[in-house]
């Protein structure tokens, strides 16, 4: 019985996933479009726009080969970076450089923040009710370097950890909206092979 309950959650038929996954796309949505103010807003008050070549984030590429469990894990895994860098950022970036005003930049930055954490339980909670484990993968270039030395340096950081968040936002979205139609999908499937018998 235990068996079948998974492989049904497994499927999708899981009503509570399908709210899960529709509010956690709803979620990835809004952070997106907040990781685009704030990389605006950033570039505006730094007055330049860094290179932000190269990922910070350690996943597993992307596969159609994957399973929903697998999916739900590498985003996961991958957010969870995301929500430690950008942590490390805020602090260095306020520590560093002296940042102590709350203006239209740091409400923004502090959104983008909260709006992460609400993303993270829910892919949490998604990936738990796909029967997956919340063991992430270690950060090859994030939290654990020393970081930045000069101010510059810093700066270009930073950005290249909004840029980072904002590309994880893009990918959630996709995931979560796959996550959702294929949940929506599944039951018509079922009863329609159900008719067939």
């Amino acid at each position: 019985m235990a068996g079948m309950r998974t492989r049904a959650t497994m499927r999708g038929s899981d009503p509570s996933r399908t709210t899960t996954a529709a509010r956690a796309a709803n979620i990835a949505k809004l952070l997106l479009h907040e990781c685009t103010l704030l990389l605006k807003s950033f570039r505006e008050k730094e007055n330049f726009e860094p290179n932000a070549d190269g990922r910070l984030v350690s996943a597993p590429p992307a596969s159609s080969q994957l399973d929903t469990r697998d999916k739900l894990w590498r985003l996961h895994s991958a957010l969870e970076q995301c929500h430690r860098l950008l942590e490390r950022a805020i602090e260095k970036e306020d520590e560093e450089l002296g940042r102590t005003e709350t203006g239209e930049y740091e409400n923004t930055r502090r959104t983008v923040k909260n709006r992460l954490v609400f993303l993270l339980s829910n892919t949490r909670e998604l990936l738990r009710a796909a029967g997956g484990s919340t063991v992430l993968t270690p950060s090859v270039d994030g939290s654990q370097s020393d970081g930045p030395t000069t101010a510059f340096e810093l700066k270009t950081w930073v950005y290249r950890v909004f840029v980072e968040v904002e590309h994880w936002s893009k990918t959630a979205v996709t995931v979560l909206q796959e996550l959702q139609s294929d949940t929506a999908m599944e039951p018509s499937k079922r009863s329609t092979r159900s008719a067939r018998r």
